[in-house]
């Protein structure tokens, strides 16, 4: 069974998102992830909230090139995040046809957060969205097994992202583990066990900036992908300076040869 292989903004961070979407179906993606906001002070303000016209075309650029939109991102609860700050972005996520938004837990405390989450998933499913949980490997939430509770309580999902999986020293069996908590979806990017950054700011910068083509690295990738369903679709999620190397479709087209090879792999793993 042929996976569904999309392209995350980070990927091309700074890139109009009409472009990108244009550029992602030009180069043979079945869908893309958005940004609706963004997420640090140093990126450029490409959001897609209600009053912005990008928004409108950004529809208008869905509607002609048939790309779907799947995931939406990206809002960080802290101890100050209200309702907000998240309903705009459920607002831009309904109106782009998304199925998700993509939250992470930044806020020390655990409990004060999920009773948080508890009510953007409840607001979510008023927008026909789903709330995916990631853990990240330098926030509050971290290994994906620190995440099921959370996901038990607030009836959010639980995204598996491979980079934040392995410097969180996650085991194969957390996957299973989570299974029942799991999005629908997983993004995918290598590295090298061996280089993890000793410092939170060093996989900072590897989150953001650094992250390997898939194939490149030595992350049990494939195997990854086996104890998923067959079905899983395949988020690329790959900020990487080969971006400015190869340009826009350059760098998404070795992005899909590099995916398409691991999920090769995986599918040979599963039939043995």
């Amino acid at each position: 069974m042929k996976r569904l292989i999309g392209i995350a903004p980070l990927c091309v961070l700074g890139t109009e998102p009409a472009d990108f979407i244009r550029a992602a179906a030009e180069t043979g993606y079945d869908f893309v992830g958005l940004r609706t906001r963004p997420v640090t002070a140093t990126e450029p303000d490409l959001n897609l909230l209600q009053q912005n016209p990008r928004l409108r075309e950004v529809q208008a650029v869905l509607r002609d090139t048939g790309m779907q939109v799947y995931d939406t991102e990206f809002l960080a609860i802290d101890s100050q995040t209200q309702r907000d700050i998240w309903l705009p972005m459920l607002e831009a996520a309904q109106d782009l046809a998304a199925h998700s938004l993509t939250v992470t837990i930044t806020d020390p405390d655990l409990s004060r957060a999920t009773d948080t989450l508890s009510e953007l998933v409840a607001d979510g499913r008023n927008f026909g969205l789903s709330i995916t949980l990631e853990p990240i490997s330098y926030q509050t939430v971290q290994q994906l097994r620190d995440g099921i509770p959370v996901a038990r309580q607030s009836g959010c999902r639980l995204l598996l992202d491979t980079l934040h999986f392995h410097r969180a020293h996650c085991g194969l069996e957390q996957i299973s583990e989570a299974q029942p908590y799991l999005a629908d979806i997983v993004q995918l990017c290598d590295g090298v066990l061996a280089q993890r950054a000793d410092s939170r700011e060093g996989l900072i910068e590897e989150s953001r900036a650094k992250r390997g083509v898939p194939g490149d690295g030595d992350f049990p990738l494939a195997e990854c992908l086996a104890l998923l369903p067959e079905d899983t679709p395949v988020s690329v999620e790959v900020p990487n300076p080969l971006f400015a190397e190869l340009g826009l479709h350059g760098y998404l087209r070795h992005l899909k040869q590099a995916t398409e090879q691991v999920l090769a792999h995986s599918a040979r793993i599963r039939q043995n």
